[in-house]
């Protein structure tokens, strides 16, 4: 039996696959990723691009509908008001494609993400280096 599942070997070949207004979508989070934690790595993860830091940081990925960040940080009780109009599911975070991202909320996320992430490898001895 054939699996025709694409499998991406890095994350330009991943938003090439997108017709240009997601693609343009994917390359804004991206970009945001990069600024904030420009010691991380880029990678494909699940099929979907990734950032690591001393373990999984974030994932980002596009759909014909909607573009997801993931996973959702806990944050504030204030925090997770916000985000709350874009959760989808356990730990997903869904943007339609054809409303504006929101993209002061989107650094939000990642901010807190990498603070989280951060706090976590902390407490486990893990080094940024």
């Amino acid at each position: 039996m054939k699996n025709n599942k694409a499998v991406y070997s890095n994350v330009d070949e991943y938003i090439a696959t997108f017709p240009a207004d997601i693609r343009q979508r994917l390359e804004t989070i991206r970009t945001a990723i990069r600024a904030a934690a420009p010691e991380a790595r880029e990678k494909i993860s699940y099929q979907i691009p990734a950032y690591e830091l001393n373990g999984n940081l974030i994932y980002f990925a596009g759909y014909k509908n909607h573009t997801s960040i993931y996973p959702i940080p806990r944050g504030t009780q204030a925090f997770q008001q916000k985000v709350q109009p874009y959760v989808f599911g356990r730990g997903t975070l869904r943007f339609a494609n054809h409303q504006p991202l929101p993209m002061q909320l989107i650094h939000e996320v990642i901010q807190a993400r990498l603070a989280e992430h951060l706090e976590k490898n902390a407490l486990t001895g893990k080094t940024r280096s």
